[in-house]
Formats: structure tokens, sequence, C-alpha cells
């Protein structure tokens, strides 16, 4: 929401923290503050307005320039804020109990005094400012924005897409082509059914054009067609009066006169249809409430009818039915199209100085048939000398072109459609380098940190960012990567959407880039700052740069060296240098004299230290030391209270008194090396997500452990190592709505414990190092009513034994989607009936022992009906008698390609 309100998200509840007795603010400098919350909350309600007006009615430049001198007067008001609650916390730090203590405390009385009084003369010039920007937003009339957008100009720009030739769009027949298939399949009464098939994809790759390709090819066979366009803010009410003038043009030629309302409308197109086969195209659905009223009016009948949907969500594909995931072109294919674009059909391909750039420009389209078209269109009408400006161009978004206005204007109707919060989430990617995958869990604690993600009810803050993730996700703007039972573990952005974003946030001046795609002067404040590489040209650069302001700052690499001393980022509230292998213990004391961090990540740097001065940051909410060789926390680390996410390394020892930060939702990496430590961890209520090791565990332990899980209420997900031979830590007492997860790590865990099955919300469970996996353990398991995810290490499946368990449906398993097991020998077998929902299946063997045990590599995974994805890690010993590595081979191919989902199949092979 920053890039939208500035800094109001995060300095309004501060303002209103001020109010609080706590601080003994001289009247008037409540009253003062009052009145800056009061002003500042109206600029706000202004702020969202005005970015909620249309593509076709932007505000005036006038109230832009309002909006940016608000935005930049928040950051300033925010900065003296921060400032004025750090000096009384700094002081207030030192009070022990003592003579000198008193004497202490006296002077921090005439301080705080002090501090106070400068704070008063600070509001009064801050509501002197106030009051100049008000009187602006009164003469520029800022509240009269239009707040309601009317039908988006972006549709003239997509309809010009709906009308190119299809063949102008290579590899377009082929997916024609498939999609008339998967149209006209079925037999009897299944083919008499109405199917529907939803065309889903991110903005620009040419959906539009393939539902209009398929529906041109496929309508003559049906009794009526239509094709209507729905788009951001759709007219309920004209697009049913258009699907019913196109159904039948001479009935309802006068359609667009009628004063029908919506409700007689639905039914006049359910009557029409009723017996007949109709072919409907319904495009570009932005959300699920527009699928439900049109889908009202499509009525079921058995007469063999289609429907083709498009939509850039995820979420309303699935809702639709029948997803079709369009993906971009293949290199071979955007090659054509490129060339076909530029050159006559007399005219040779490009010369080898052109060959280069033309691939690189080919790459950096990322196979979108819109930026394809309309990159080779522009350059069809320049001097081919030019072509490298075009791609150094495009990376900047400096490109004045309209063809590149009009293609980035597509893919920006789905970054205005996001709420504001959305919006500022999104544009904060554009801190990531090209090509770059994005790690969900970091990116989504990066959002926390900086402020962007607001705990909202029920939710944590993790919570509440995952579901701007997936929200982003579904609305196409990034791309799912490591996707696991649905669920994507990282992202990456198409380069034409990082290209408009990039735009974006140099606009808004929401972030400066060195080494990146960003180009062009520096301005003159900087809030935010992304090294993605630098060299003594860019570092000179630096060197004169105004660094005052800079709020948040990340490197990629390894720059620290050449960047800017740390002290000079004074107000500095994020800081990532992980992986910069040169930063060091002298860098630590200096990052612990930056009083306002929120944010900071120390991941895999060469720290070996945490000075007593971290305490000074209080604000701090996310630390991530993890990959470091710090040996030991300091005992002021626990007045950290204000502690979100704390990941440790694995030899880090937390001082006593952890249970004081009780704010902690994550603690990945905690060691328990006595009782009383899991005392303290009992203490933090507000866990959800726990990693602790024990080392020399014993009995002991147990009855401690269970009333601690018992007091983590709220935990959902626990990694547990070192936990030796019993693992019955007290299911009894853990709610059975609670876990989601649970992961237990061990050198010889000999049992699955029989109460994990009434933990009826586990969806994910790890057991590494079980001693063996019997038949009552399988029994355990399968009754799991909520198990998706199982992943077992097992040294031998079956031991003793010389022929497999078999699973079949007295196993239910009835969610499991993705099942891993990591033996030596694999004792399993499934029979027809087995695991229903299994989609993924992962195994590592050793195939030699296999063989030797059961004379065979025969799984039975010809029986599993959902499989999609099949993966094997072998081992082979470096010389080996049987099977040889083709004949192992040979066997899992042929038993997988029995499978009729034909899944796919990937081999890795280990050596011992």
């Amino acid at each position: 929401m920053e890039v939208v309100t500035g800094a109001m998200t995060t300095l309004l509840p501060t303002l209103a923290g001020l109010l609080k007795e706590e601080y003994d603010l001289h009247k008037n400098t409540r009253g003062e503050i009052r009145f800056l919350k009061a002003e500042l909350e109206s600029m706000e309600t202004a702020l969202l307005k005005i970015s909620e007006a249309p593509l076709d009615q932007p505000p005036d430049v006038q109230v832009k320039l309002w909006a940016r001198e608000v935005r930049e007067l928040s950051y300033e008001i925010e900065d003296s804020v921060d400032k004025f609650m750090v000096r009384l916390d700094r002081r207030a730090q030192k009070n022990p109990h003592s003579f000198m203590g008193f004497i202490h405390k006296s002077i921090d009385l005439m301080t705080k005094a002090k501090i106070r009084h400068k704070m008063g003369t600070e509001i009064k010039d801050i509501r002197s400012r106030i009051k100049e920007v008000s009187e602006r937003r009164d003469r520029y009339k800022v509240d009269s924005v239009p707040s309601k957008p009317a039908r988006p100009t972006i549709d003239s720009l997509r309809l010009s897409a709906l009308y190119k030739e299809a063949t102008e769009l290579i590899g377009i027949e082929e997916k024609t082509n498939d999609l008339v298939k998967r149209l006209t399949e079925g037999e009897g009464a299944s083919k008499q059914q109405v199917k529907t098939i939803s065309i889903v994809g991110f903005g620009g790759l040419g959906k539009t054009t393939l539902a209009n390709a398929v529906y041109h090819k496929f309508k003559p066979e049906f009794d009526c067609g239509a094709f209507v366009s729905v788009s951001l803010n759709p007219n309920m009410e004209n697009i049913f009066k258009n699907m019913l003038h196109q159904l039948d043009r001479h009935r309802y030629f006068n359609i667009n006169e009628s004063t029908w309302g919506e409700a007689e409308l639905v039914s006049e197109l359910r009557d029409f249809l009723l017996n007949k086969r109709y072919f409907i195209v319904i495009d570009d659905i932005w959300n699920n409430f527009v699928w439900k009223e049109i889908k009202h009016a499509l009525i079921e009948n058995e007469c063999g009818s289609r429907i083709i949907t498009t939509t850039r969500a995820f979420d309303v594909a699935k809702q639709v039915g029948g997803v079709y995931d369009l993906k971009p072109l293949s290199l071979a294919h955007s090659r054509n199209l490129f060339f076909q674009r530029i050159f006559d059909a007399e005219e040779k391909f490009p010369s080898n100085e052109l060959a280069e750039v033309s691939d690189n420009i080919i790459k950096r389209c990322g196979g979108v048939p819109l930026a394809i078209i309309t990159t080779a269109s522009m350059l069809a009408s320049k001097n081919r000398n030019d072509w490298s400006k075009v791609y150094q161009a495009m990376g900047s978004g400096q490109q004045d072109s309209t063809d590149v206005k009009d293609m980035r204007r597509i893919l920006s109707v789905s970054y205005y459609d996001l709420p504001p919060q959305l919006r500022t989430c999104l544009l904060y990617i554009s801190l990531y380098p090209e090509d770059y995958k994005i790690i969900a869990r970091d990116l989504i604690w990066q959002w926390i940190g900086e402020g962007f993600v607001r705990e909202e009810h029920g939710k944590s803050l993790y919570e509440v960012g995952e579901n701007y993730f997936c929200e982003l996700i579904n609305k196409g703007l990034i791309q799912p990567a490591d996707v696991t039972d649905d669920k994507a573990s990282a992202c990456r952005v198409h380069d034409m959407v990082l290209d408009l974003i990039t735009s974006i946030s140099r606009e808004e001046n929401f972030l400066t880039c060195i080494g990146g795609q960003q180009s062009g002067s520096a301005p003159s404040k900087i809030r935010r700052l992304s090294v993605q590489s630098i060299n003594e040209d860019d570092a000179k650069q630096m060197a004169t740069m105004n660094l005052s302001n800079l709020r948040s700052i990340m490197v990629f690499g390894r720059y620290i060296n050449l960047l800017p001393v740390l002290s000079r980022f004074s107000v500095l509230r994020a800081l990532d240098i992980s992986y910069s292998w040169n930063v060091g213990n002298h860098h630590v004391k200096i990052i612990c004299n930056m009083f306002h961090l929120r944010y900071l990540w120390l991941h895999n740097t060469c720290i070996s230290e945490i000075p007593d001065e971290i305490v000074n940051l209080q604000f701090l909410q996310v630390l991530d030391i993890s990959g470091t060789t710090v040996q030991v926390l300091p005992a002021s680390f626990v007045q950290l209270t204000q502690l979100v996410y704390l990941h440790l390394g694995m030899s880090t020892a937390l001082p006593a008194g952890l249970g004081n930060l009780k704010s902690l939702q994550e603690l990945l990496g905690i060691n328990i090396a006595s009782p009383s430590m899991l005392h303290d961890l009992s203490k933090l209520t507000e866990l959800r997500n726990l990693r602790v090791r024990f080392y020399g565990w014993n009995d002991d332990y147990k009855e401690l452990f269970q009333r601690c899980l018992s007091s983590l209420f709220n935990l959902k997900c626990i990694k547990i190592d070192g936990v030796r031979r019993n693992i019955d830590f007290g299911g009894d007492n853990l709610s059975p709505e609670q876990l989601h997860c649970i992961h237990l790590t061990s050198s010889e865990i000999c049992d699955v414990p029989r109460w994990i099955s009434s933990l009826s919300n586990l969806s994910t469970l790890k057991i590494q190092d079980l001693k063996t996996l019997s038949q009552e353990h399988l029994q355990v398991l399968g009754i799991m009513p909520s198990l998706r995810d199982l992943d077992i290490w097992v040294p031998e499946i079956a031991q003793g034994r010389h022929e497999r368990f078999v699973i079949g449906s007295s196993y239910p398993f009835r969610c499991l989607a993705k099942l891993k097991i990591g033996s030596q020998i694999m004792g399993l077998k499934f029979a027809q009936g087995a695991m229903q929902e299994l989609q993924t299946f992962e195994i590592i063997l050793s195939v030699q022992r296999t063989w030797d045990r059961f004379g065979n590599l025969d799984f039975g995974l010809e029986n599993l009906s959902s499989l999609k994805q099949v993966y094997v890690g072998r081992w082979y010993a470096v010389s080996w008698s049987k099977p040889e590595p083709e004949e192992a081979e040979d066997a899992i191919w042929q038993a997988v390609h029995m499978n009729p989902n034909k899944p796919t199949l990937e081999f890795v092979m280990f050596k011992l």
C-alpha cells in the first residue's frame, strides 16, 4: 500500500501509539498529534481515491503532484517520529536499581523533557506543512477525482488482438486443434452434456486470439453461438443483450433498446438456449462472482453445447472448470513469429551481426505473442543499427514506441486492478534481478519487515502475506515455481511484467536499482536501493547519492565493500546482505546502531558474534542469522520484544529469558540444552512455526516437552530433531485442530506413533531415520483423514521379508497426493484401488539390493489411478551384478507406461 499512500500505513498506528499515557506528552503536543493524525487519515482516504481513478480518466497532473508531495511528507514525518521514539526508548533502557541508577534516572527525566519539548517544536513545524498541503488539496479538488472506473480504454487495445489474422500467430493451429479435440471428445451421454474449457494465462499471451480461432473453426457445427467480452468492470445487462443479439440477430435486432433488467435477460437467454446446441465464448473474466452471474444464463441442456472462457486468474479458471493453461511460445515458434513480422517473404533472415541481438530480443519477449508482435512491429520501422538500443530500452522501459506503450498498458490493467497493498507487494519484487527465482517464504517475510502486511482477524502476519503471494499468482502477475500439491514455494516474474513494475516503481520513486533494469539518474531522495551488480563507476555514482533518507537496501552478491559506509544509512528499516561473504563482525557493530531497523537478514555471512548493542534494535521484527558461525547470543538479546521471526544457525545458543520474546510467530533452529529452555519456550504462545533440536534427549524431557507443546496452542508446523527411540511426546495434549505439519528427524525412530492419526488437520508428515516400516505403521498412516504429503526415510521396508507389503483399498490414504520414500530396499507394492488421489510418487532406492531381495522392480505403479509424476533416485554401487542399469530403467519405464495416465518419469542417479 506504500506506493499509494506513502508511509501512512505504518505512520498512523505509530501516532496513535504516541497518544498513550506511557509517553507522558505535554497536553499541547498531544493535541497537535491528534490534529496530525486526523489530517493524515483524511489525506490517506484521498490518496486511496486517487489510486482508484480509471485508466481513461487519470488524475490531473496537479493532483498527481499533490499525491506525491503527501507521500514524501508522510516519510519525513515517520522518520521524525521514529527518531523521537528511539531517543525515548534508548534512555529508558538504562535504569539499574542502585544509587547511580537514581542519578541516571534523574538525568533521564530531564533529558526526556528536552526530547519531548523538541518533539513539540517539530510537531508544530509539521503542522504548518500539513496545513499547506491541505490547502492545495482544496485548490486542486483532489476529492473530485472519479473513483468508479468506467469501461477501461484497454478494451480497444485488446480488440486489435481479437481481429488479427489467426495465421499471424505461429503455433496457434496446433493449440486450436488441441482445444477442438478436447471439446469434441467423449462418448454417448457424456458427449451430449455441456462441456466447458477455461483458457488461463497472463496478459498478452494470446488467450483471446486462440479462443477466437477456435470459435470460428468450430462454430459452424452448432445451432447458434456468441463471443462476448466481460473485461474488468462489466455491465451485465449489456453483456446479456450482446449475447442475445449474436445468438439470433433477426429475433433480437433491437435488443439494445429493450428495458429488460438483468433478471429478465437471464430468463430470456435460458428459454432461448433450452433446446439448442450452442457454442459461447466468454472472454476476459476477472472474478468468480461475474462467472456465477453468467453461468445462470447458460442453461445445462443435453444437446452437446460447448463453452470457452478466458481469464488471467487461475482461481477463476478452476471455478469455471476444464482448465487449459496457455503456455508461452517455444523459442522456435517465437523466432518464426518475430521474423515473419519484420521481413518480407523474399527477404532473408538477419545477418550474423543481427542474429545475436535478435535472439536476445526474442528471449526478452519470453514467448508472449503480444510482446513479440509489438516489438517486431516497432523494429520493422527502425534502422537495424538501432536494434541493440531497442533491446536495452526494453529492459529499462525507456522506449517511447506506441506499440510498447500499448503492450505495457495491457499488462497494467492487471496491476491497477489490484488492491493497494498488493500493488505495493508487487512493486517490491522489482528489486530482484531479472530471471531470479524468488523464494516465497523469504519474500513474504520481506513484505512483513517492510510493513506492507497487516494482521487480519484470525490470521498471522505470515498467513496474510501468503494470501498476498497466492493472489498475485492467481492474477497471473507472478509465475509459480517449485509447485508441490498445487502450492508454489517460489515464483518468477515474466520479463514484460518486470519491465512494467520497474517502470512504475521508478515513476513513483518507490525503488532505485544499481546494475539492474532501471537506468538513468537517481532521484534526489532514495527510499529503497537494490544492488544487483556494481562496478567502480557505480560505486562512484553511489558516493554522490543522497542516502540519508534510505529506508531499505538489498544487496545481491559480494558488493558490500563497494557500498558507502553503512553508518550513512541513519533511518534504515530493512537491510538484506545475505550471501555477502565479506560481511564481518565490524559490520554488525555498525548495524547495531541502526535504531530504526525492522528487518535484518544476515544469512550465510561470515559473522561469528553478535554484540550486546543488539539491544539498540528495539523495533526489530525479522532477523535471520542462519548459516553463520555465531555460537551464542548476548543476554541483552531477549529484550528485542518486537521480534516476530527469528532464524538461528545450527550451533547458535540462546540466552536465558527466551520467554520474553512473546511476539515470536516463527522460531527456527532453537537448540534445547536444558529443561529451563522448555519452560521458556512454553511462554511463546504466538508461535506458528517451530524448528527445535534436542541435545542429549532422554525420557526426563518427555513430560516437560508435552507440557510445552500443550501451551503452544497456535502452533501449526513443527520440526523436531534429536528425539530418539520413543517419540510419543504427548499426542493427547495436542489440539486435533492445531497441527498441519510435523517433521521428525533422529538417528533412529522406532515407531510411527498411533496418536498422530488423531490429528485431523495434519496434511504434511515427514519422518526421517525410521528404523523400519511395518504393516501396523501403514495402517496408522493410512487412516489419517487429511494427510496429503508423506515423506519417509527408512533403511529397509519390510525388514526380513521376501514378499512386498501390498497397499490396497484396506489402507485408505484418502487424501494423499504426494508420497516420497527413501529406502535401500523398496518393499512396497500398490494394488489396484490404492492411493486413489496420489499424483506424485518419489522414490530413492538401491536398485541392486531391491532386485536381489525381490527379483524385480515391480511396484505396481500402473495401479495408481491419479498418478502424474514419478521421480526415481537410484543408488548404484561402483560394481554390481544385476540388474544392468538399462534393464532397471526399462523395467520402471514399462511399469510407468502401463499406467493409463501416462505420467512423466525422471531418473536421478546416486553412487555409493
